[in-house]
């Protein structure tokens, strides 16, 4: 199970875009969340978090988060996990041998595909734990801020 029982639900309970900068929005508690047009545009993490996740975790997670026989549904997980919880949870791993059948979660703090990437993943695990995106590729998507750019281009030790 990746989330720790007494948990206590934190920045997931109100995901609501408050504000942006440089590109990220961010909910009450400066916390990274999606944000939703009406037509169905989603912001940029969203949709880098989508490609992310089909890149990297859904072989153990499922298909968009709904879990499979040995890993637990991250949709769910996001609905009580807080944003500092599932990043030390994504970059040290986690071994739970308290239940049935032991499960291991690996550390990926050393793999830039997902730690250059955790906010992405987090905004768009956060969109599908509150219903915001569906279980297709967002159709329209918001540009890709220079900001982004910048930290991605650091983050992977590009000059």
């Amino acid at each position: 199970m990746l989330v720790a029982p007494g948990l206590v639900a934190h920045a997931a309970d109100d995901p609501t875009a408050i504000k942006s900068e440089d590109g990220k929005y961010l909910d009450k508690e400066g916390n990274p969340t999606f944000k939703v047009g009406a037509d169905g545009t989603v912001d940029w993490y969203t949709y880098s978090g989508y490609r992310r996740y089909h890149s990297e975790c859904h072989v153990c997670h499922g298909p968009d988060g709904m879990g499979s026989t040995y890993a637990p549904a991250l949709q769910e997980s996001l609905k009580t996990m807080s944003y500092g919880d599932f990043l030390g949870v994504v970059a040290s791993g986690r071994k739970n041998v308290n239940t049935a059948q032991e499960s291991v979660m690996p550390a990926f703090g050393d793999n830039p595909n997902v730690a250059c990437y955790m906010d992405d993943l987090y905004v768009y695990l956060r969109a599908r734990a509150y219903d915001a995106v569906g279980r297709v590729r967002p159709a329209k998507r918001e540009d890709k801020p220079e900001a982004y750019t910048e930290a991605e281009k650091s983050c992977m030790g590009a000059k």
